[in-house]
């Protein structure tokens, strides 16, 4: 077989065993270089591979020759690589793939401390603050972390910082000082050491190397115009059903869809650890030349950049961007009854949330009292765009102006952290908090576990949903509600 790579790609059960030995560096390697040499880009983020004789690191469907087999490394995560002394490539930008479908399903501790990375707990707790979130010792994070992705949080967070400077570098014209800090760094020589270190260019270099899109959006990108970004994905798509519920449930003040169908923008507000955001996003996917996965298109308006990775790592749960949708609807697809829903809409989402404590309390209260609480309640925004002119009320304040009922009960667990919903949050320790909740039943706990905790394998009580289904029982739901056959069911 020659260096170059295969224009089929191998047999994909055979690839679905790299995924699920994925975190093992010296099992299944060569199962690894099949993808690498047939281009897949379904594997994305799911593992990186280095040339030893280039000092690069890639993604799988880096369009470079492959590299000879015995030249080559792999790495679960892109700090893992950066720490062995590779630089990321230049003509693929392994550090733009959407994030590995691992840390969204996992509910181990690995899986928590990477979720909590990637919301930015690092940057604004330090690693004290990651191990006390998740009940371990920092040595423990420490040790885990390393063992199963490669990389240590200072790591795994310093890599995130260098991706969020470079996406400000190449799509804003804002000073390189005021970059550094936005990305999260500790100070300007940091940030060049940094960047020379992960990109073998200074910040000036990488700015000027920017595609010729990313250069273009250079142009209109200004504080007040916004960050315009592109929101990747790995596999299809289906973005109507998401924007349909998103429009169905959108809460005035907060939210808006705007649009004809195909055609929607979603918009609406953020509060985030600095200062407030908002953000709108296009339906329309754009497809690359190369298949594999696309993007949704996004505008970010910040009060302070330094939320950027955060509100881009939020919007990426909302619309469940880091999915796995060829293992899903490989296991699904085997289903007599999911089959042709399957095959209907390949890459079906479970939408999640951008906000876990306010889907809770909109969980228990509906649509129209989610508005009154809103209007009444709400932080009124310094600068309101059109209709979206508040913020969620937050959970301290519900408790307090607001605490008879379910609601109030749920409001003041949430505001005194006897209720945790942020990612690092133990799914099962949640469903039991929620439950203890004076007047929440097990159905809205189910609906909080799978769209404010992302599970991806949870069924409503009382239902009959085949075992099969595991462990993607919320997205074989999902295609029951798509194709108007779940409320037939309950």
């Amino acid at each position: 077989m020659s260096d170059f790579r295969q224009s089929g790609g191998p047999d994909w059960r055979r690839l679905e065993d790299v995924r699920q030995t994925a975190q093992h560096e010296h099992t299944h390697e060569d199962l690894r270089y099949e993808a690498v040499r047939s281009r897949d880009a379904r594997f994305d983020g799911a593992f990186f591979f280095a040339v030893e004789t280039t000092g690069i690191y890639c993604r799988p469907s880096c369009p470079a020759v492959t590299p000879k087999r015995h030249n080559v490394r792999f790495f679960a995560t892109a700090a893992a690589a950066q720490g062995s002394g590779f630089r990321a490539c230049r003509r693929c930008r392994p550090d733009a793939v959407p994030g590995s479908a691992d840390w969204n399903v996992r509910a181990d501790v690995v899986g928590r401390a990477m979720r909590l990375i990637g919301d930015g707990v690092v940057d604004r707790e330090g690693v004290a603050g990651l191990a006390g979130r998740l009940g371990y010792s920092v040595r423990q994070v420490q040790r885990q972390l390393t063992a199963e992705v490669g990389a240590g949080p200072v790591a795994l967070a310093r890599a995130q910082r260098a991706h969020t400077a470079r996406v400000l570098l190449q799509t804003t014209g804002l000073p390189v000082t005021e970059i550094a800090f936005a990305a999260g760094f500790a100070s300007v020589r940091q940030f060049n050491d940094t960047i020379r270190t992960v990109y073998a260019a200074t910040p000036s270099e990488l700015r000027a190397a920017a595609p010729a899109r990313d250069r273009a959006a250079r142009r209109t990108a200004t504080p007040s115009a916004g960050v315009p970004l592109r929101l990747a994905h790995r596999g299809p798509y289906q973005p109507g059903p998401v924007f349909d519920l998103l429009e169905r449930e959108a809460v005035a003040g907060i939210e808006e869809v705007s649009g004809a169908p195909g055609h929607r923008v979603y918009r609406r507000t953020l509060r985030l650890p600095y200062g407030t955001g908002i953000v709108a996003v296009q339906e329309r996917p754009g497809r690359p030349r190369t298949g594999g996965g696309g993007w949704l298109d996004a505008r970010l308006h910040l009060t302070d950049l330094r939320d950027l990775t955060t509100s881009v790592q939020r919007l990426r749960r909302l619309f469940d961007l880091d999915a796995d949708p060829c293992a899903v609807d490989e296991r699904l697809g085997a289903d007599p009854r999911l089959a042709p829903l399957v095959a209907a809409r390949p890459g079906l989402r479970s939408p999640g949330t951008a906000d876990p404590d306010e889907l809770a309390v909109r969980a228990v209260v509906g649509r129209a009292e989610a508005e009154r609480l809103v209007q009444r309640y709400g932080k009124t925004l310094d600068a309101p765009c059109g209709t979206l002119t508040h913020l969620f009320p937050e959970p301290a304040v519900l408790a307090e102006a607001a605490p008879q009922g379910t609601a109030g009960a749920l409001a003041a667990a949430l505001a005194d952290g006897t209720v945790r919903l942020d990612p690092g949050a133990d799914r099962d320790d949640a469903e039991r908090a929620l439950l203890a909740v004076p007047g929440l039943d097990a159905g809205t706990a189910a609906v909080v576990r799978t769209r404010a905790l992302g599970d991806p394998d949870v069924a409503p009580p009382g239902t009959a949903v085949p075992d099969t289904w595991r462990p993607w029982r919320s997205y074989a739901l999902n295609h029951l509600r798509a194709a108007g056959e779940w409320e037939n069911d309950r």
